[in-house]
């Protein structure tokens, strides 16, 4: 697992009460090779082995995000795995749109916050930890209807937007993030429709054999991720490993 970290490495995994986040925090401790595992979520969760840490934190405010640092206590991030993102929210009454009538203000703002926003934020803040020369590896969940050049059906405008609106931003931020730690490398990752609350409403219209368990889907997401050369370029690749056009 992850080859390119060294023995004891220390992770973040952020959204990790959601499926994928949640999957990617099992699947790094069923490794021997992590030392220590940060898994952060809006709402408290138990974790039984010692090497697994818990933040409840909304990483969409800045002092939450403080507090994540705060938990770092200096040390060097070798793994970053963003998941956090959001594509509808019925209690805020946002469903993805179909045509341009349906486009709305405070629902563009808030998948932009959430899918965009928060993740160049959390850069931000955790880059201390990412700066040096030790081996460090950013992930971040993206999605392929946010590829710009890929997008033949339109629709979706509000969660396409912020995803290719988060790819830029995270292939700007590896631009400099390389030079501030040559051993450094960014990712952003398509996971395929995944069996979680983001796709349920939509899984009746997905072929048969194409609708992935979170558990897969974090075990080939990490499968990839060890694939990336550290100090190469930002890279965007799906969960089978084929790359992504921006």
């Amino acid at each position: 697992m992850l080859s390119q970290l060294p023995e004891g490495f220390t992770a973040v995994v952020t959204g990790a009460g959601g499926g994928i986040g949640a999957a990617v925090v099992q699947a790094l401790l069923a490794s021997s090779r992590p030392g220590r595992v940060i898994a952060v979520s809006r709402r408290p969760q138990a974790l039984e082995d010692p090497r697994a840490a818990t933040l409840t934190a909304d990483l969409t405010r800045e002092d939450d995000r403080g507090r994540l640092v705060a938990a770092l206590e200096g040390a060097p991030l070798h793994l970053l795995f963003n998941t956090i993102g959001t594509l509808h929210d019925a209690e805020l009454g946002i469903h993805p749109e179909k045509k341009l009538e349906d486009l709305d203000a405070a629902a563009l703002t808030h998948l932009f916050q959430v899918n965009a926003v928060t993740p160049a934020l959390l850069l931000q803040a955790l880059q201390p930890g990412l700066k040096g020369r030790h081996p460090a590896l950013v992930a971040s969940l993206s999605a392929r209807v946010g590829s710009i050049e890929d997008n033949r059906l339109g629709g979706w405008y509000a969660y396409r937007a912020s995803k290719a609106a988060h790819n830029m931003l995270m292939k700007t931020a590896a631009v400099e993030l390389r030079r501030l730690n040559p051993s450094l490398t960014v990712a952003c990752l398509h996971p395929g429709t995944t069996d979680t609350e983001l796709s349920r409403p939509f899984q009746a219209r997905v072929p048969q054999g194409k609708l992935f368990s979170a558990a897969f889907v974090a075990e080939r997401l990490l499968e990839v991720l060890g694939q990336r050369p550290l100090g190469d370029g930002p890279s965007f690749h799906d969960w089978a490993g084929e790359p992504v056009p921006w």
